[in-house]
């Protein structure tokens, strides 16, 4: 705010850039972190069932307020509840998308059109859910631990610098999971030719459930480490369903290189515009990055088109 204030007012210091990129390019790596493996879980239920998860922000909203629930019924050290809730929520999470798509989405026998329609409707039976048993009220959730890192210029907060390196090497886990597995080789089939895979003996409505609960899971984790330096909030979905359709559609549906790359380029450029600039700045460059995408490669950066 201080930055932003004194170039509008033309009395921005060059002695101030310096930490002020340095603070906007960690704010910014922390929402790519997240942002990427919220946006992969979107991702790989496109890329291998064809299905657009409308309720994919509800799932990452159920994730924090599952992170609340458990962290506040566990006394001691803030550290355990929240290993607890890393642990917990993601699987009771995938629990319950596994149990949508058996009821909801395999009924539809995976209609593009239809399973759009029915997550929507998912959307809002999650969200009313959650305020009916959760509340309208934001209430926060205590960060396992308590360190700054120090600069040259300010302390940063460790907590902070663990979740983009836990992101990190769950990144790294999901990419060995489908390119070094036969978990992997046999979502690869499925999501290259469906008929073909189930011919050869694979159980697809298996894969199909296992990869919708496994997006689900993946913005749960996202939820449970972002939500102790946020709040959380019944309606705090909205905005990851968003930017992770933003992310999708620049690095292209069912493309792990292209979600991360997306996610990256999405969450620096928006933190360094954040801080120097404005927020909604940061929001109408992406979106008309998005329709130049759009316009010019319908695929994304990395996509390919639909068989």
């Amino acid at each position: 705010m201080k930055l932003r204030n004194s170039i509008r007012q033309g009395h921005f210091d060059s002695m101030d850039f310096g930490p002020y990129l340095l603070l906007a390019t960690l704010e910014g790596a922390v929402q790519a972190a997240v942002l990427a493996l919220t946006a992969l879980g979107l991702s790989l239920v496109f890329g291998v069932m064809r299905v657009v998860n409308v309720a994919h922000g509800e799932f990452f909203m159920l994730g924090a307020v599952l992170a609340w629930w458990i962290s506040s019924l566990l006394t001691g050290t803030p550290l355990f509840g929240f290993l607890a809730a890393l642990i917990f929520a993601p699987l009771i999470v995938g629990g319950l998308a596994a149990v949508a798509d058996r009821l909801i989405l395999k009924r539809l026998k995976y209609d593009p059109e239809a399973t759009i329609v029915a997550t929507i409707g998912l959307l809002y039976i999650i969200q009313q859910g959650a305020l009916t048993l959760y509340g309208p009220d934001a209430r926060p959730v205590a960060a396992p631990f308590d360190f700054r890192v120090s600069f040259p210029w300010f302390g940063y907060s460790g907590y902070k610098i663990s979740v983009i390196l836990t992101c990190m090497v769950m990144l790294l886990g999901v990419w060995a999971l489908l390119t070094r597995t036969r978990i992997g080789l046999i979502m690869r089939a499925t999501q290259y030719d469906r008929e073909t895979a189930q011919a050869f003996g694979i159980p697809v409505a298996r894969v199909y459930t296992g990869v919708f609960a496994f997006g689900a899971m993946l913005a749960a984790v996202a939820a449970v480490l972002i939500v102790p330096t946020q709040q959380a909030y019944y309606l705090m979905g909205l905005d990851p369903l968003l930017l992770s359709f933003i992310v999708v559609i620049i690095g292209g549906l069912g493309s792990l290189k292209g979600t991360v790359l997306a996610a990256v380029v999405i969450g620096l450029s928006d933190g360094i515009i954040t801080i120097f600039f404005d927020p909604t700045l940061a929001k109408i460059l992406s979106t008309i990055l998005v329709a130049m995408i759009l316009v010019f490669r319908p695929t994304g950066l990395f996509g390919t088109a639909t068989r």
